[in-house]
């Protein structure tokens, strides 16, 4: 008998299968890859997964594989400036079957404390492994400022909720769960956001309300990030949570204005702006601008990784990361074929193709008779 000799193990997957938690390590929350890889003090690379406005699983599966083999993590981004995509919950239920390690992002703005308390249960037991818990945009940033807003919990209270449940074992309600979550916990923070003095302080809150690491909005101003991490580090918060900086490409000086004239929070200086408009090819400017910047803070104490964020660029993740050599030679987890994908492929597509023109018809002879 032929046998296929076993690839060996990769160190952040469980060798009974790549979609099973890993076994539990000391002192980790969760059995995911991404606490494992920054709690050993490699510096980790997230991304944010573009949603798509689509039921077609194949679209979430196209975009992650983009990331392939570069990214310790996905964010599975929940309806960011209050527009409608593919849930969060959804996209976490395609990535964790096949694999990947998402991060499961939940906004305050859209559900209340018993949906948001049901959702981190099903995402747990789904095998997603991280959380980012956000306040969210307001409604009438997005195309249905009608919507009703909800914001029952905040992101402080979001992250308190999510940690009850973790280490006490219990709903706000004080009702007990049989099986907690085991999650590790993700905040945002901006340190390009006035009152700049309070930035610090504002991190120093979410650390104590539960947060495990951050992800940083758009960082465009390095000197001004600098200072953020010198207090940070004073302090003593870079010794209690890890600190991802946000990245990533701006694909022209027009698109810059835009970004900085009507996205809340994001700050770009005027230097950016020029460098871009003085460039013959200012999408590829862009993108160098974003891997000198990742080479610049992968070098402040404190920093943990980045997080790119490159909407609309995803193609540019895998160059930005080679080129800025921030793995070191490491390689992050990659999906490989697999004997059963075609099994799972086939069934799926038995499912949505067969079964809506068979069954009807089965329906009306079983009526006729």
């Amino acid at each position: 008998m032929n046998m296929a000799t076993p690839r060996p193990p990769h160190p952040d997957e469980n060798p009974a299968g790549i979609d099973l938690p890993l076994d539990p390590q000391p002192g980790h929350s969760s059995r995911g890859r991404l606490e494992r890889v920054l709690r050993r003090g490699e510096f980790a690379v997230t991304t944010e997964l573009n949603p798509p406005d689509s039921a077609n699983p194949q679209d979430v599966y196209e975009r992650a594989a983009i990331f392939d083999g570069w990214v310790d993590g996905i964010n599975a981004v929940d309806a960011s400036g209050a527009n409608c995509h593919m849930s969060s919950v959804g996209i976490c239920a395609l990535l964790t079957r096949m694999g990947y390690a998402p991060i499961m992002q939940i906004a305050c703005r859209d559900k209340n404390r018993i949906a948001i308390q049901g959702d981190v249960l099903g995402a747990a037991a789904m095998g997603v492994a991280n959380i980012l818990c956000l306040t969210g945009d307001g409604v009438q940033a997005g195309d249905q400022p009608g919507a009703k807003p909800v914001f029952d919990l905040d992101s402080m209270s979001l992250l308190e909720t999510v940690r009850i449940m973790r280490d006490n074992g219990k709903f706000l309600s004080g009702r007990k769960l049989t099986t907690p979550p085991q999650v590790f916990l993700g905040a945002a923070v901006n340190p390009f956001a006035p009152p700049y003095d309070f930035r610090p302080i504002h991190l120093g809150k979410k650390i104590a309300a539960g947060a495990q690491f951050v992800q940083t909005q758009y960082c465009f101003d390095v000197p001004m990030f600098r200072n953020f991490m010198e207090r940070a580090r004073d302090l003593g918060f870079t010794e209690k949570v890890f600190i991802l900086c946000g990245v990533g490409p701006l694909a022209s000086a027009k698109t810059a204005k835009w970004i900085r004239s009507n996205v809340p929070g994001v700050h770009i200086p005027d230097a950016i702006i020029k460098r871009l408009e003085g460039a013959q090819d200012q999408k590829k400017e862009g993108k160098q601008i974003c891997i000198d910047i990742i080479n610049e803070v992968k070098e402040i104490a404190g920093v943990s990784g980045i997080h790119v964020m490159a909407y609309r660029q995803e193609e540019y993740v895998a160059e930005m990361v080679h080129e800025s050599g921030v793995l070191k030679g490491r390689k992050p987890w990659k999906r490989e074929a697999r004997a059963d994908d075609q099994i799972v492929a086939d069934r799926l597509d038995h499912l949505l193709h067969d079964e809506p023109t068979q069954q009807p018809v089965q329906l009306v002879e079983k009526a006729a008779h």
